[in-house]
């Protein structure tokens, strides 16, 4: 078998293989390539050692067994039998489910996880988003800071889990997106900088020295993270990637690195004959990055919607802190921007950023299914203090209007795991730290990040502390129990209704005409022939929706039909859809 690492610094490598020692060779074809073959088949450890140092695993390993500080072991992508038949599904109409393997089931593996598929099947959820599956030090975490960036973390399941999961998945027609780091890598377990020049002091970011896009030794880096990206694509026949914070891809190259990932992307999506996309989260308020190649953009597919988010989350709950300020003067019309224009933030000014932020978005040329839209994140509600949901604050009737404007707002909309039975249980930031000093280091730097907002450090959740990731993985027994089970019926019928009402698919922002009254708390829009109305305030709210001839399609509360004015009376804390007949 064939053996080959990139270690262009390096006098001399050597592998690791099986128990036997070989030296490898410089490819003379391939500047800074080492080659050599050994005897090895599926499962066979090894590792390279790069000038007689340390044995350490392949820079693209397959599977880490032993972690990451362990050796590799070869994987044979072509031993897994396929059983489902998948012809793809692209983003057009869908609906994403964010969730986290490790916490989605109490087992915490990816064969748990599949085994809890046929409820998002039965939801009407058409696409499960996975948080990041690279290995990480200890067993339990968030997986952002993982290494590897080809293989599966052990504890989940390793590869061919993943590769059961996604065959569930598909059988049940279901799409998988995963979310893949590409803009840092963990602080335990990274060897990369042992190989060549991964990283580079020309940039840095909130992790430290950047990821080398564009100084010398970068081409290899790039080829390295798409190759890894690929990888998924191809060999796990994962449908999509969501890449994280491609705001902290510093590049300065003519090509962005983003420009280039999203050519390779299409590329292999015409090759293997389905849709292939990738969605970014992007902080950078720019069009250009889900413009269109052939119109000078970066090529991506969809990314997330931050603005609409904000906005829907202090008109929802009041919060002002942070990077909530901007939006929380005036929440519904913050909302009604978004939901009309997609951005909030196209090139005003924002006083948590202290300047202008963002760029116009062209309504009729950017279709709004590329922005997707949501309530709930993992960023959202791990971040906070106490990982505490919307459900832990807001009445039923509140989520509820929540639902409504994400299932029936222009853009592709994403739930997070346990929020279309509104859980009861948190979602807190939890790691398992290998290293004490580094361990010690994440949990006073929490504590003191939350104290600084007025937390008492005692009350914030310890990230080491087992119990913490404990509390949140997901209580499925609350979907049988009020007042869950009337919330995720309510979920069910607004997917259902997205699917079955052509207005409700159609991704044209200049069809959507927004009206609102910030005092009394409403908001209502047209898409086409249907009305979505949603009342905030405790009290009943009037809605001039100026027709008289409607028919519910759905309603939270019972609603009488629009007075003979076209105005409709809505209770408070509700919600409805109508169709103008």
């Amino acid at each position: 078998m064939q053996f080959e690492v990139w270690a262009p610094q390096a006098g001399r490598v050597t592998l690791h293989c099986g128990g036997v020692t070989s030296a490898l060779v410089r490819d003379p074809l391939r500047a800074g390539w080492w080659a050599g073959e050994a005897e090895a088949d599926d499962g066979t450890r090894y590792g390279f050692a790069v000038d007689d140092g340390p044995v350490l695993p392949d820079p693209r390993s397959g599977r880490q067994p032993d972690g990451p500080d362990g050796p590799s072991a070869v994987v044979d992508h072509d031993r897994h039998a396929w059983r489902t038949q998948w012809a793809g599904r692209g983003l057009t109409d869908a609906v994403l489910y964010e969730l986290h393997a490790g916490t989605y089931t109490r087992e915490g593996t990816l064969d748990a996880a599949a085994e809890r598929l046929g409820h998002l099947a039965e939801l009407g959820v058409t696409h499960v988003e996975l948080m990041p599956l690279c290995p990480f030090p200890g067993r339990h975490g968030w997986g952002y800071e993982g290494v590897s960036l080809w293989a599966v973390h052990e504890p989940y399941g390793g590869p061919e889990a993943l590769k059961r999961f996604v065959d569930r998945a598909h059988a049940l027609g279901l799409g998988v997106v995963l979310d893949v780091v590409h803009n840092h890598l963990g602080p335990s377990g990274n060897h990369l900088p042992a190989f060549g020049p991964y990283f580079t002091e020309t940039h840095h970011t909130p992790w430290g020295a950047a990821v080398n896009l564009d100084a010398p030794g970068s081409d290899e880096v790039r080829a390295f993270l798409i190759g890894s990206a690929l990888s998924w694509l191809r060999d796990y026949r994962i449908d999509g990637l969501r890449l994280d914070a491609v705001h902290a891809l510093r590049d300065t190259r003519a090509m962005h690195f983003l420009e280039e990932l999203s050519s390779a992307v299409d590329a292999l999506a015409a090759d293997v004959g389905r849709p292939l996309f990738l969605i970014a989260e992007s902080d950078l308020g720019d069009p250009r990055v889900i413009t269109p190649r052939a119109e000078h953009g970066l090529g991506l597919h969809a990314q997330w919607n931050d603005d609409f988010h904000h906005a829907l989350h202090t008109a929802l709950t009041g919060e002002s802190q942070g990077y909530y300020e901007d939006f929380a003067r005036a929440p519904l019309t913050a909302l009604a921007k978004t939901l009309a224009g997609g951005f909030f933030h196209d090139g005003t000014y924002s006083t948590f950023r202290g300047r202008r932020h963002g760029r116009p978005l062209d309504r009729t040329r950017v279709s709004a299914h590329r922005l997707l839209g949501y309530a709930q994140t993992h960023d959202q509600v791990g971040n906070r203090a106490l990982g505490d949901r919307l459900s832990a604050s807001l009445s039923p009737g509140l989520l509820a209007c929540a639902a409504t404007l994400v299932l029936t707002a222009p853009f592709t909309p994403m739930l997070f795991m346990g929020e279309e039975w509104a859980a009861g249980t948190p979602w807190q930031f939890f790691t398992d730290h290998t290293d004490p000093e580094l361990a010690d280091a994440v949990r006073r730097g929490r504590r003191r990040e939350f104290a600084a907002h007025g937390w008492a450090e005692e009350d914030v959740p310890d990230p080491q502390d087992p119990a913490t990731r404990d509390r949140s993985c997901l209580d499925w027994s609350e979907r049988q129990r009020e007042p869950h089970a009337r919330v995720l019926a309510w979920y069910r019928e607004l997917i259902a209704l997205r699917r079955d009402q052509p207005d409700l698919a159609d991704p044209d922002l200049e069809d959507v005409k927004v009206a609102h009254d910030e005092d009394a708390r409403w908001l209502a829009y047209r898409r086409g022939d249907v009305r979505v109305a949603v009342n905030f305030g405790k009290e009943p709210a009037r809605v001039p929706l100026g027709i008289t001839s409607t028919r519910v399609l759905a309603a939270w509360e019972p609603v009488p039909p629009p007075d003979g004015d076209g105005v409709l009376s809505l209770p408070g804390e509700s919600c409805v859809v109508l169709t103008q007949e």
